[in-house]
């Protein structure tokens, strides 16, 4: 049986309204698509603040910027997976670049346990200045199972003609929850056992030039 022509009014109506569906639907799937939430940390630990110093010590410090690694040294946080595998999480940033991020929290636990000030490269005449050179070796995370860090610091009083050095290492590891931000605290707390390590180094070295690191393993004193 043969069909009846198609009106050309109603064949034109129903293009047009097709025409009205497919850029609408494009622009819910941008949208869609556009809105992925992108979550920012910082390794700034909120509870930094509840650290009181032992006895605070009579030099200031001035942390300098922070050696990191090439393949850390970026805004999305990076995770390994496995034994040999690396991940890129675009939704999961860094308030900051890492190697800010890792200055700034080393500055404040350090001000806030030695009970001084970091200068950040201005020193005010007449006091003693310490600076504290950082540099991580490796920063790695699995989440759900620890991070782990490892990095080197150099103490060195800015008045010592002899310009003597104390070089050490610390390997630092704790456990890490499934989420990102379990995660992020992990982190936090592998930076503060950093500091908390340069903090007795700090005052050793202060005291006298002859000190070795805090643990035996890790020493290496140097004349530069």
């Amino acid at each position: 049986m043969k069909q009846p022509p198609r009106s050309p009014a109603l064949h034109g109506a129903a293009r047009r309204a097709l025409f009205r569906v497919g850029p609408a639907a494009l622009l819910l799937g941008l949208a869609a698509c556009a809105s992925e939430p992108v979550h920012y940390h910082t390794l700034l630990a909120p509870s930094a603040g509840a650290v009181s110093p032992q006895q605070p010590v009579d030099f200031l410090i001035d942390v300098l910027p922070v050696g990191i690694p090439a393949s850390l040294d970026q805004t999305q946080q990076i995770v390994r997976q496995g034994t040999n595998g690396m991940a890129v999480l675009d939704g999961e940033r860094w308030a900051s670049p890492f190697g800010e991020e890792m200055r700034g929290a080393l500055s404040a636990e350090l001000t806030r346990r030695l009970g001084t000030q970091d200068t950040a490269g201005l020193p005010p005449p007449g006091k003693p200045l310490l600076r504290i050179k950082v540099q991580v070796r490796r920063f790695d995370t699995w989440p759900g199972q620890r991070v782990r860090l490892d990095a080197d610091w150099s103490l060195g009083f800015a008045a010592d003609t002899a310009n003597r050095r104390l070089l050490c290492h610390g390997d630092f590891d704790e456990p890490a929850g499934g989420s990102y931000a379990e995660t992020v605290t992990a982190q936090q707390r592998a930076v503060a056992a950093l500091a908390a390590r340069i903090d007795i180094d700090a005052r050793r070295w202060a005291r006298s030039r002859s000190v070795a690191c805090s643990q035996e393993s890790s020493e290496r004193e140097a004349q530069r």
